[in-house]
């Protein structure tokens, strides 16, 4: 039998608020950490009190916050939210989550980029906007020994592309 032993927080201690909007909701996520660095507590405001959405959202980050107190690890805690999908849903105002599939998928989201290590970040697919702008880049650079090849008509080489000509010119009726 595993025995968990609860870790509370301290009186006083430091944290950051979030606020974002999803679609044309507002969002406060205030996530606390605990002394020694790592986070221990989770609020989340959404709406009018008392509603349904601000009462669920609620739940959710108590549910964090008894994982967190218990010292089940963040990752664990977070991976039931990546990806679900309810309204509101969309556009963000967050420069480094522009889209998100619902307000739980955004705090999951939120606090992996916020308190995870990147290794693990990855392990959950979660990475900021910057990020899977570096990977593209990556990936596209992987891809141009294929682009440098003469190919039968089917995509530009980096020379054509290059000098704005088409390859196709010239091969079709009406070009």
């Amino acid at each position: 039998m595993v025995v968990a032993v609860r870790r509370p927080m301290s009186r006083r201690r430091s944290g950051r608020t979030t606020t974002v909007t999803i679609d044309t909701e507002r969002f406060w996520i205030t996530a606390n950490q605990r002394d020694d660095g790592t986070l221990g507590e989770v609020f989340i405001h959404w709406g009018k009190h008392g509603s349904s959405g601000a009462g669920l959202v609620s739940m959710y980050a108590i549910a964090l916050s008894v994982g967190l107190q218990q010292q089940v690890p963040l990752a664990d805690l977070i991976g039931p939210g990546l990806d679900q999908f309810f309204v509101p849903n969309g556009h963000t105002d967050d420069p480094e989550i522009p889209r998100v599939r619902s307000p739980v998928d955004y705090i999951a989201r939120r606090l992996a980029i916020d308190w995870l290590p990147y290794p693990d970040r990855a392990a959950l697919g979660v990475y900021t906007l910057s990020e899977r702008v570096r990977q593209a880049s990556v990936w596209i650079a992987a891809q141009e020994p294929w682009l440098d090849r003469p190919a039968t008509g089917a995509a530009p080489t980096r020379s054509a592309r290059r000098s704005g000509r088409s390859p196709l010119r010239g091969r079709c009726a009406g070009c």
